[in-house]
């Protein structure tokens, strides 16, 4: 069994560290204001969490569907040894943003979940991007990777259409000032288009021998 180079094992630590990082300062200003009384989380502190916690996520899942773009154009293979990590991460924080609203939204009353998704349709979309990102977290390991075979890289193909609802989700979410959903929106158009344009070019000449 191959050692893992020590320079991977340390940008791993750092990516681990810089991606719990959001967390660990929203749950110390959550202590502060629960404590102190404090202002650290605004006027609303559940708004203020809950959409910091779907802001990451959707960084997150950004940056992991970036990675295949960037490591085609760079020829650094080893940006691939990170894209699992960081969809995790993605996920990590879509259960945390999905958490704080059943919990500190709807303060317990998870029952109105239905009615919300059903009258909302951000919270409807938003809930579906959820719902698509789990199956891939629960085969992300390598055990349900050689079960799954060639199937596993269909099934994973969802975060293509988990990406669209996400921003979907957070541009209805903003309402008025889109230049953040808008810069999300052009990231995920860039992403999925290389994909499309490498998988156009690979079938022309597929076609042409």
């Amino acid at each position: 069994m191959a050692k893992t180079p020590t320079g991977i094992i340390a940008a791993k630590t750092l990516v681990h560290l810089a991606a719990l990082m959001p967390v660990a300062i929203l749950a110390w200003q959550f202590y502060d204001v629960w404590q102190n009384n404090s202002d650290a989380l605004g006027a609303d502190p559940v708004a203020e969490i809950e959409h910091r916690l779907g802001l990451w996520a959707l960084r997150l899942l950004m940056v992991a569907l970036a990675i295949t773009p960037l490591r085609q154009l760079t020829g650094q293979a080893v940006l691939i040894r990170f894209r699992r990590m960081i969809g995790l991460y993605a996920f990590f924080y879509a259960c945390l943003h999905f958490a704080a609203y059943l919990g500190l939204d709807l303060r317990g009353y998870w029952t109105q979940i239905f009615a919300e998704i059903v009258k909302r349709p951000y919270i409807t979309v938003g809930f579906s991007a959820w719902l698509l990102l789990l199956p891939l977290a629960v085969t992300s390991t390598k055990g349900w990777i050689k079960r799954l075979g060639r199937n596993w890289g269909r099934l994973h193909k969802l975060v293509y259409a988990a990406g669209v609802l996400a921003v979907l989700h957070f541009w209805w979410l903003v309402k008025s000032d889109i230049r953040e959903p808008l810069l999300y929106a052009s990231i995920l158009t860039v992403a999925l288009g290389w994909r499309a344009w490498k998988a156009f070019s690979r079938r022309r000449t597929a076609t042409a021998h």
